[in-house]
């Protein structure tokens, strides 16, 4: 492939890099990684509620990695209760799996700005043979594509699994019991999933670009290695 064509290819990876590593961090700030709706249990029970008198009984909730807010009904208005999960909500969330969701966030911005650099390096720089060239570029692509992986896997097992809706809704709820209603993945969430694919993409842009992948051998120059070792 002529040289101005790799060039567009590795400059047009390191503008998308960049831009999943600014994604990620305005997702990472966002309260829009799950919406749902959260039903008063206890207040419909009470009145045996059904058909449209249900929604009054039929609240809001939204959240982020940090923080949330949400709107209880229980038959007398909407009552908005903002919240954060460090440090009010830390002992009945499974922590350890919110915390390795924020620090796959951290890791994949890291290695999203480190591979919009060698993208950007290797297009108008000279590019070396170890990280710098292909076998890295390869190398940042997977690791960041790895990670926004695993921020999908590992939250969606928290909400799903771990029914975090439903814990944040009985947070200090001592009267009341909310179960989950309604509840889907918001916007940063699918910039993840976005930005995991801009990551898959890139690899096959390098790929387009002439480069084998660093861990296959052609046969030929294996043929020409036993040759040469058979003259010795």
């Amino acid at each position: 492939m002529p040289a101005q064509q790799k060039k567009l290819l590795f400059c047009t990876a390191g503008l998308l890099s960049l831009a999943c590593a600014l994604g990620t961090a305005a997702a990472v700030g966002s309260q829009l990684w799950v919406r749902g709706s959260i039903l008063c249990s206890t207040g419909a029970l009470l009145v045996n509620a059904s058909g449209p008198e249900l929604h009054k009984f039929i609240g809001d909730i939204q959240y982020g990695l940090f923080s949330g807010q949400r709107v209880r009904q229980c038959g007398l208005g909407g009552r908005p209760f903002q919240f954060s999960f460090f440090p009010d909500l830390l002992r009945i969330i499974p922590a350890s799996i919110h915390v390795s969701v924020i620090l796959f966030c951290t890791v994949l911005i890291v290695f999203a700005l480190v591979g919009a650099g060698f993208f950007m390096f290797n297009a108008f720089g000279s590019p070396y043979e170890t990280l710098h060239g292909p076998v890295g570029l390869y190398l940042w692509s997977f690791i960041s594509c790895s990670c926004g992986c695993l921020i999908m896997i590992l939250f969606s097992s928290e909400v799903k699994i771990h029914h975090l809706s439903e814990k944040i809704a009985n947070f200090k709820e001592g009267t009341f019991t909310f179960k989950t209603h309604s509840e889907h993945f918001a916007n940063s969430f699918w910039t993840i999933l976005v930005c995991s694919l801009v990551h898959f993409l890139n690899a096959l842009l390098i790929r387009f670009a002439g480069f084998e992948f660093p861990f296959s051998k052609s046969k030929e120059s294996g043929t020409i290695t036993g040759a040469v070792d058979l003259m010795y």
